[in-house]
């Protein structure tokens, strides 16, 4: 009895851990970070070398274009931006686009 109360208490843990871990941060967010950042930069704006070597753009440049199109080039792909159609949600890249939409406003 002793140990299915033990293990009731550490499932308990774990999962209140979980939850309190997904609210802390969007799912935009924690995909953007885990797929975007590296090349987008924490704050929507690139290292100046990344900017140069992969040509992305100024993050004021790439909000002024229309969701939908942001949507589908991260869907799709463009230039050396690679596509992530099959390897993130639709929602994963809606909520993502989202996030970055949300950066120095």
């Amino acid at each position: 009895m002793k140990r299915t109360s033990r293990f009731g208490a550490v499932l308990a843990a774990v999962v209140l851990l979980v939850g309190v871990t997904s609210f802390a941060q969007s799912s935009g967010e924690a995909t953007y970070k885990t797929k975007c950042q590296s090349c987008h930069g924490a704050s929507g704006a690139p290292s100046p070398a990344m900017a140069k070597a992969m040509g992305v753009k100024p993050i004021g440049e790439v909000k002024s274009t229309p969701e939908a199109k942001m949507i589908a080039i991260t869907t799709n792909g463009e230039g050396k931006m690679p596509a992530f159609k099959g390897k993130l949600t639709d929602a994963q890249i809606k909520d993502s686009v989202s996030y970055f939409r949300s950066l120095a406003k």
